[in-house]
């Protein structure tokens, strides 16, 4: 008997697809909600979109003011505002 089984997918690892918002931003391609929140990440640091004073605050770009709805928003928040723009496949 073999002891390989297919790895589990928990909801964090299953694939959603961005809306065209957030495509702009992470990439047409469906990703797991880490993949999305890391790629966020990396755009917010590659357009240095941290608040100085607060790091824990975004300064949300033209692309980013489509997906989070406003100037400014707080790393907690995002995630939920992202939320919103991920669909099953």
């Amino acid at each position: 008997m073999s002891s390989t089984t297919a790895p589990k997918t928990t909801a964090f690892m299953k694939a959603l697809k961005p809306s065209t918002e957030l495509a702009a931003v992470v990439g047409p391609d469906p990703l797991p909600r880490t993949e999305v929140t890391k790629r966020l990440w990396d755009y917010i640091k590659a357009h240095n979109l941290q608040n100085p004073a607060n790091k824990r605050n975004i300064l949300c770009d033209a692309k980013l003011k489509a997906v989070m709805g406003k100037e400014e928003v707080t790393m907690f928040e995002m995630t939920g505002l992202v939320g919103k723009h991920l669909s099953q496949v």
